[in-house]
């Protein structure tokens, strides 16, 4: 990785992309296109709400209202979870060498060159452990903690919903004009935080997290 780059997080508006690694083995899974998020999770996703239909029709009748209602349940947690992401990890003030090029490779890249195309999103490598990690957590939560097994795969399938939703929305805000009130907000409210309030407005996907915790500027 270039020293100087982690350094000095400037705005980098040249075509060719920073280059982080002298391998290119590993500078090659840096690069990832957009649309691998949907190819890779709306499967996912279906596959959840599938067995989770069929998992409540062989276990009673009537209608399956937790469905939705763990789907939405999910989303929000998702919400949460990107806020709390961005804020914590991805503008994580670092105290050592280490963590200085960690938060670089996570985010300090993108904002030093946020208009790279192939550097919106996470490598799968990152993706799939860490939903592996927050299905496990779920499973904790719903199967184990509140016996309420039949929630875990909505609340899931809402979870790597947001993450679909969040994905789409970024790469909407940096490369393709917006119609509509609420694009253009979001559009917004995500270039503000690049180019003039990088310590604020957290939220991609939406700015309601940032209203709770008052990181929204006036």
């Amino acid at each position: 990785m270039s020293t100087s780059a982690a350094q000095h997080p400037s705005t980098h508006r040249g075509e060719e992309p920073i280059r982080v690694f002298k391998s290119d083995i590993l500078e090659a899974f840096t690069h990832v296109h957009w649309i691998t998020v949907p190819l890779l999770w709306i499967p996912v996703v279906l596959v959840c709400l599938v067995i989770a239909a069929v998992s409540y029709v062989n276990a009673r009748s009537g209608v399956p209202w937790h469905i939705l209602a763990g789907f939405v349940l999910g989303l929000v947690v998702w919400t949460f979870v990107e806020y709390c992401a961005h804020r914590f990890i991805f503008h994580l003030r670092p105290r050592t060498p280490w963590q200085e090029r960690l938060v670089y490779l996570l985010h300090g890249i993108h904002h030093q060159q946020p208009h790279c195309k192939t550097r919106l999103v996470l490598p799968p490598l990152v993706s799939i452990p860490m939903a592996v990690l927050f299905f496990g957590l779920f499973h904790l939560v719903f199967a184990l903690l509140l016996s309420a097994s039949l929630w875990l795969l909505p609340v899931f399938a809402g979870f790597v919903s947001g993450y679909i939703a969040y994905d789409i929305i970024h790469y909407v805000t940096h490369h393709t004009p917006v119609q509509g009130r609420a694009w253009k907000y979001l559009k917004k409210h995500h270039m503000l935080h690049h180019f003039k309030t990088p310590n604020a407005r957290y939220g991609v996907s939406t700015p309601f997290w940032d209203y709770v915790f008052g990181t929204l500027p006036s």
